[in-house]
């Protein structure tokens, strides 16, 4: 059976139009669409390029985290795409429980596998491995 719907009465009709129409427009004057305009559709991080459906995908992430810090010239915006945001985030996420602050740099790592990496590749002078490159 299908469900009959009562049309909207005029009015009604008016009210939701014109609220769509001002959403339409807060949206194109919004940071995103300004963000968008300013600056080439490739991510900040990773260097992908966004285009058609998919340009939804990249988002403006403030570099100050204060998402009402706007200027007008976009200098606290980079685009990113969802996924380098999120991981943005958790970055500093991490470190605010490491026991920095957020903003701060990343804490180091407990375990550094290339430490003293340097030493072990530096050969002796006089070694004849050295003296060949060096030669040839």
């Amino acid at each position: 059976m299908a469900s009959k719907r009562t049309p909207l009465d005029p009015e009604k009709q008016a009210q939701v139009l014109k609220k769509l129409v001002d959403d339409a427009a807060n949206r194109r004057s919004g940071y995103r669409e300004r963000a968008l305009r300013l600056f080439p559709h490739i991510c900040g991080r990773c260097g992908r390029e966004f285009s058609g459906n998919r340009l939804s995908q990249l988002t403006v992430h403030h570099k100050d985290l204060n998402y009402k810090n706007n200027p007008p010239d976009g200098s606290n915006w980079e685009l990113l795409c969802i996924y380098c945001h999120d991981n943005e985030h958790e970055v500093r996420t991490e470190s605010y429980f490491a026991g920095g602050r957020p903003g701060n740099e990343m804490p180091s790592p407990v375990f550094n596998p290339f430490a003293g990496l340097d030493e072990l590749i530096n050969l002796p002078e006089g070694d004849s491995a050295t003296e060949e490159k060096t030669k040839g």
